[in-house]
């Protein structure tokens, strides 16, 4: 790197059990000195990217397979490790049927154009990702949006939809975990919903699989209602990258038959996919790690409330510290990264207006005292 240059180095130490703290080195604009920071912000929930076990399957598969997999899966792209994690996770989550994609955001779209058409009506939580917003707009179809989480808005909007359009069954979208707001809504209560008037129910689980849910399976996982489609990512709890649909064996035809985001695309690289069967066997044989983390998360939920500050109700690792303007999130974001902090301020549009928050994100095995080290350097709120 030049001496001139404008971009520093900063090192995000992780931890992994029975091995020294490992350093992974990203890029930030600034100085150039180097900083050590304790990663309070990525979305690697149980420290699994740098898991050697996870890196070995990766590294022995590309030698094997080849970096990336050449062609779509219904070409050349198919390999034994695509059906492998494809069946693995059907097993693990009881579906019908599990597709792979390269990215969640390709997945989601997939999703919701093969749910949804020009004559759909699609009912949508008003804090749901980007992706789903571009997949509907995609599908051609209507949407309405129901207040965040709210099963009585949810409700009046069906009836509406079912008065205006009968013979056609409305989509209703919504997440498991929000990446945001880390609040979960009531999914038995939104599913029965659906059942009793015969909507669809599209759930991403992005955030949540691997983290919640009965041994890590998700939100969804043991909701007596059918769920017509599942996505998730490898990006995330297990380590990789890439991601899936989990559904029914008619849908899952109709994807493998109709989706253009399914059949027009490179597969999932398979050293990826060999990374995140890894994942889930490490996540498959260490149920106790979503406990420790959920028992972690409410400790910091608790103290920060103890100390006044503003957050949302949630069970999960995803922690929004609500500052309200743009400079003040930023004036934080930059007091804890000088203090070996790194938290990233979240600002409009991502989030509405008057709601720039900290989004504080807990990660398996951090040291002891980043709790009590972070409420000290965030000093008090005005």
């Amino acid at each position: 790197m030049k001496k001139n240059s404008a971009t520093r180095l900063r090192k995000i130490r992780t931890w992994q059990p029975g091995k020294k703290d490992c350093e992974l080195v990203l890029p930030l604009k600034n100085k150039e000195s180097n900083v050590s920071l304790i990663d309070l912000a990525s979305n690697d929930y149980l420290g699994l990217s740098q898991n050697p076990e996870l890196i070995e399957a990766a590294h022995s598969t590309m030698l094997s397979e080849g970096l990336g997999a050449g062609g779509s899966r219904l070409v050349t792209g198919s390999r034994p490790i695509h059906n492998k994690l494809e069946k693995e996770l059907s097993e693990w989550l009881e579906v019908d049927k599990v597709l792979l994609f390269p990215s969640g955001f390709q997945a989601n779209i997939a999703a919701v154009n093969i749910l949804a058409n020009r004559h759909t009506t699609v009912i949508a939580d008003k804090l749901i990702h980007h992706s789903l917003l571009v997949g509907i707009k995609a599908s051609g179809t209507r949407i309405k949006r129901f207040a965040h989480n709210n099963i009585n808005d949810l409700e009046k909007l069906i009836k509406e939809c079912i008065q205006v359009k009968p013979n056609y069954r409305p989509l209703v979208i919504t997440e498991s975990l929000f990446s945001m707001e880390g609040t979960c809504p009531n999914l038995k209560k939104i599913a029965a919903l659906c059942r009793s008037y015969k909507a669809m129910l599209l759930v991403d689980e992005a955030h949540a699989i691997g983290v919640l849910g009965d041994k890590g399976r998700g939100m969804c996982f043991g909701i007596s209602d059918p769920i017509t489609m599942i996505s998730g990512t490898f990006g995330k709890a297990f380590g990789s990258g890439g991601a899936f649909l989990a559904t029914n064996h008619e849908i899952g035809e109709q994807i493998i038959q109709a989706s253009g985001a399914f059949q027009y695309t490179t597969a999932l690289a398979p050293p990826l996919a060999a990374g995140a069967l890894a994942g889930l066997k490490l996540i498959k044989k260490n149920p106790h790690w979503m406990q420790t983390l959920q028992k972690d998360s409410l400790s910091w939920r608790t103290a920060l409330l103890k100390e006044g500050w503003t957050t949302s109700k949630g069970i999960g690792p995803i922690i929004p510290l609500i500052l309200g303007t743009d400079n003040e999130s930023l004036s934080k974001q930059r007091q804890l990264e000088a203090n070996g902090l790194l938290t990233i301020a979240i600002r409009p549009p991502t989030v509405p207006e008057g709601t720039s928050r900290l989004r504080i994100v807990i990660r398996k095995n951090l040291p002891t005292n980043t709790l009590k080290k972070f409420i000290h350097h965030l000093g008090e709120k005005k």
